[in-house]
């Protein structure tokens, strides 16, 4: 394999839903395979299976059986899946739901390998998933478990204009005010803040922190959460040198486009965050899990049941998802330069004053 270009995992998702026609949508242009080497953890049957369904036959994987029997020039396909699985388009199945998993188990092992640099993962159903052997809610909190890190796994959703990222995700509503603390939002401001400064490169980023409550507690009358948490959380934040301000009213903060004057937004919860970007950003946001050592990112849809082998769904948002994962795999390891030859610089300057 060609060390020179990143090499980058796709997990296949749900063989069920879209997931297969955005990949293979994505890879039919020729020229991402200039730039990076792709390796997609699924299987030659079901691409197959897809291709034909969506009528298209200009496009080809190369079989491989290991990721360093890849070929630069093309994408690539590395089995991993049950030849016997069976694909029925737009349904749930718990055949559906082991594939997902077993790609996505395949590929993590090989990021943790050193075999691939980043990783793209295809949708998938949180409730197909659901075994003895995999109980996450969703891809944030599988890969959170299998690449600890101080900071902790940060749900960052990522669009040209803004972004926006959430302190409670995949839990239910009923239990957020419980896991709103004092630590939960430092801890993810903290998370976030470095983020945007070595993944996307942005000195003193400001961030917007929405409130907990509507009207953001109304100066205590309709809750605490922002008077005794969110807002003591804040100050130890700017304290720390992270440009964070609020707490905003949820309500109109979107609707006002004040979102566009911050980097980013902290969002309390799911939908807090989640509604108001996927109104703006469905067809060509990002999820990005920030806070880890590795790179994942995926689209922001899921798999679409509904309009799964029909042809018609959009690849902007996974096609989004690939360019951002190389993007950031690159601003990484250029701050990492940036920040020893900043050490080195340092360190000689001391060399002299001591001499």
């Amino acid at each position: 394999m060609n060390t020179d270009k990143i090499k980058l995992g796709i997990t296949h998702g749900d063989i069920n839903g879209i997931s297969y026609e955005v990949i293979i949508k994505t890879l039919m242009d020729n020229r991402i395979q200039d730039f990076c080497s792709t390796i997609v953890y699924g299987s030659p049957k079901v691409a197959a299976y897809h291709r034909k369904a969506l009528n298209i036959d200009n496009f080809s994987f190369n079989n491989i059986k290991f990721p360093g029997e890849a070929n630069t020039k093309r994408p690539n396909i590395l089995n991993c899946i049950d030849d016997q699985v069976r694909v029925e388009l737009g349904k749930s199945t718990e055949i559906a739901g082991l594939a997902s998993v077993e790609s996505l188990k395949r590929a993590v092992k090989d990021l943790k390998d050193g075999y691939i640099d980043v990783l793209v993962t295809g949708p998938i159903n949180k409730n197909n998933v659901q075994s003895d052997k995999f109980t996450f809610p969703g891809h944030t909190d599988y890969f959170e478990s299998e690449f600890p890190s101080d900071s902790g796994a940060l749900m960052l959703m990522v669009h040209e204009q803004f972004k926006v990222g959430l302190v409670t995700a995949h839990v239910p509503l009923s239990r957020v005010a419980e896991l709103i603390s004092f630590e939960s939002v430092i801890s993810k401001l903290r998370s976030m803040h470095e983020s945007l400064e070595v993944d996307f490169g942005l000195s003193k980023p400001n961030i917007a922190v929405l409130g907990l409550n509507p009207h953001a507690g109304d100066d205590g009358l309709l809750g605490l959460e922002e008077k005794e948490i969110i807002e003591p959380a804040i100050q130890e934040a700017r304290k720390e040198g992270i440009m964070a301000m609020g707490t905003f009213p949820a309500d109109g903060f979107f609707g006002s486009y004040n979102h566009l004057k911050f980097d980013a937004v902290l969002a309390m919860y799911h939908d807090q965050g989640l509604s108001p970007f996927k109104t703006m950003g469905f067809s060509d946001g990002v999820n990005f899990t920030a806070g880890l050592p590795i790179v994942r990112t995926s689209p922001v849809h899921g798999t679409a049941y509904d309009i799964a082998g029909q042809g018609i769904a959009s690849e902007t948002s996974f096609r989004n998802a690939l360019y951002l994962a190389i993007d950031i795999f690159k601003q990484r390891k250029q701050y990492r330069e940036l920040t020893a030859n900043s050490l080195q610089v340092q360190k000689k300057t001391n060399d002299r004053s001591n001499s």
